[in-house]
């Protein structure tokens, strides 16, 4: 740890409420002088308690709404954490009743504890959000970055990759993805190309006529009968051929967003984009088809990645048991919080599949999502969706500036999740009618028969 001794035997600010060391005499009793040189002195781990949960929501740092946790203890620590962009704070706030009193400390203990409360895609925002916070208190309270925790780091930076505006002008889409790479400093891209982009021409997309877009969102994919037909194929090759010709082979390039194609045509898709090599095709169709998702990875040779929607470890199995995609894509604020992201690579790992990170959110979600990438041994790259929003950085005080450097986001070695907020700038982005944390009384006493089995 890079602590000086001001920051073991004396730091200020971790226990406001007890008295951490009194005429030389320390929490336990015991003189300062019989502890050995290095020992965090200045706090009691085993007395702390969880007091307090508020929440206070930012406005489109990524593409939705990011509701910050921010878990108070008797003690004067806190902890952040975030809700998965677009998901109601509600997931977060209905489990404070739960929290309180807890020791969070205790984080596989609290996590067992709420983790039923979560689901898949945004429902699992709250349960994951509060693990974050739970980490980012445990870090502050033994004065060591949560990826010390988790194992130590097999990294000291991240690799960020980043989508990429769309423009229907195949020169115009290349030249955007020049610029992620010269003048950003990515070592990763990603683009989104779906059948939108050619289907305004006839000839290029099967499309039922009896559903609007609106209903054909709440399909899945396979059940569509949309296809994509060879001109239609033909013309979305010219946008990937552009932007290979702009970037060369050797940077890696993903692609998402390919619309809700059946299977067949995923597949054709897949062997057209065979020689531009791509990193991956993304979510083609919902991840619970693991025997289709199976026939396409067997089938198509741009490899296949999904994941982002998945909660909990459990699903990621069955998906690299069946070797049903190539790559896995989990959601930290989605999937269970850091420790159970950290389970579902090194499951991953055991099975020969990598693991890529999906992220969109806060810098608070982001130093989350850095802490686990970093001590886990299979991660390939961490998505970023806030690259072009100016005022993304400046959230938060105590990391390295900027942020993102040349594609790179450098580990953090202060306590916690090494991240504190700038009240100013999240108060200047709040949902309108929202305020910063306020007072939630009314989850305090909320409760219900929560048990499992009877």
């Amino acid at each position: 740890m890079k602590n000086s001794d001001s920051n073991l035997i004396g730091r200020r600010g971790i226990l406001k409420g007890s008295a951490a060391a009194l005429g030389g005499v320390l929490l336990s009793g015991e003189p300062a002088e019989a502890y050995p040189k290095g020992v965090n002195t200045n706090s009691n781990p085993s007395e702390l308690r969880i007091a307090d949960l508020r929440v206070a929501t930012v406005v489109k740092p990524g593409p939705g709404p990011c509701p910050l946790i921010r878990i108070d203890t008797n003690q004067g620590v806190y902890g952040l954490g975030e809700v998965r962009d677009g998901a109601s704070a509600t997931y977060a706030l209905m489990l404070k009743s739960r929290l309180l009193g807890e020791n969070p400390c205790n984080v596989d203990r609290v996590f067992r504890k709420i983790k039923q409360f979560g689901g898949h895609a945004r429902q699992g925002g709250g349960v994951s959000g509060v693990e974050m916070a739970l980490w980012d208190l445990a870090g502050k309270v033994y004065n060591v970055p949560v990826y010390q925790m988790l194992g130590g780091k097999f990294r000291d930076r991240v690799r960020i990759y980043a989508d990429t505006t769309e423009s229907k002008d195949p020169k115009i889409y290349a030249q955007r993805m020049k610029e992620r790479k010269e003048v950003m400093g990515l070592t990763w891209l990603k683009m989104d190309l779906g059948v939108d982009m050619v289907a305004d021409t006839p000839g290029t997309v099967t499309v039922r006529s009896d559903l609007s877009p609106g209903e054909m969102r709440n399909v899945p994919h396979p059940l569509l009968a949309m296809e994509v037909t060879d001109k239609g194929i033909a013309m979305l090759e010219q946008y990937v051929a552009a932007v290979r010709e702009a970037v060369g082979m050797e940077i890696p390039l993903s692609m998402d967003h390919l619309g809700h194609l059946g299977v067949k045509s995923i597949i054709r898709l897949g062997k057209a984009y065979e020689k531009y090599n791509l990193a991956w095709i993304e979510d083609v169709i919902p991840w619970q088809y693991t025997d289709l998702l199976k026939q396409i990875s067997t089938e198509s040779p741009t490899p296949i990645l999904t994941g982002e929607d998945i909660y909990l470890k459990e699903d990621f199995q069955v998906l690299c048991e069946n070797h049903a995609v190539g790559k896995i894509h989990p959601d930290l604020a989605t999937a269970g919080g850091i420790l159970e992201t950290h389970k579902i690579g090194d499951l991953a790992w055991d099975l020969g599949v990598p693991m890529a990170m999906h992220f969109a959110g806060t810098p608070v979600s982001c130093m989350a999502n850095v802490h686990c990438a970093a001590a886990t041994q299979n991660f390939l790259a961490l998505e970023n969706h806030s690259l072009d929003v100016s005022w993304w950085g400046d959230m938060v005080e105590g990391v390295e500036k900027p942020i993102v450097n040349h594609g790179w986001i450098t580990v953090p070695e202060k306590p916690g999740l090494g991240v504190t907020l700038n009240e100013d700038v999240v108060k200047a982005h709040l949902m309108p009618g929202t305020s910063y944390f306020p007072p939630t009384p009314e989850w305090d006493k909320e409760r219900s028969w929560d048990r499992l089995w009877s």
